[in-house]
């Protein structure tokens, strides 16, 4: 036999850690190229999100909800008004959070909004090795519909129970 096609003991073992080095090489060089294009998609998402700040004294116009077959700001139906105010902030809660000085008639609501989910657009099952988890893509106030996430179901169920109030 030729020495060269006999390899000793310590040739592996010079091979394996080889092997082992081109590994990691290539493992930082898929996380930097992983990490460049989060922050490339970071920066075109942050390119078309609008986010809403308000001080104390703007003026703003709140959403209402239509219910079907309820009378409420005068009118009924397609005719009610989607929109109500504009009322003045008098105070901010927290980061989306603000209170509004509301007229007489409104006393009774809350005085404290904060941004919230509008509804759910779709519901999916992510299978993971050994289960399913229930999501859901949640449309957001104030948010486009590219802007909609995807959370799970069981959180936003426990968070915001009326937007499951329709499900039998």
């Amino acid at each position: 036999m030729s020495n060269s096609s006999v390899l000793e003991v310590g040739d592996w073992q010079i091979y394996g850690s080889e092997v082992v080095e081109k590994s990691l090489e290539r493992i930082k060089l898929i996380q930097q190229h992983l990490r460049t294009a989060q922050d490339r998609q970071k920066k075109y998402a942050n390119r078309r999100r609008i986010d809403l700040s308000f001080e104390i004294g703007d003026k703003v116009f709140l959403q209402i909800s239509p219910w079907k077959g309820v009378l409420r700001f005068g009118k009924k139906g397609k005719l009610s008004p989607r929109y109500i105010g504009p009322y003045e902030i008098i105070a901010k809660v927290g980061p989306v959070a603000y209170r509004i000085a509301l007229p007489p008639e409104l006393q009774r609501i809350h005085n404290v909004f904060h941004e919230q989910p509008v509804k759910i657009l779709d519901r999916r099952d992510k299978v993971l090795r050994n289960k399913v988890i229930s999501i859901v893509k949640m449309l957001w106030r104030n948010q486009r519909i590219e802007e909609a996430t995807w959370e799970r179901e069981e959180d936003v169920k426990i968070q915001y129970p009326y937007l499951f109030s329709d499900e039998v």
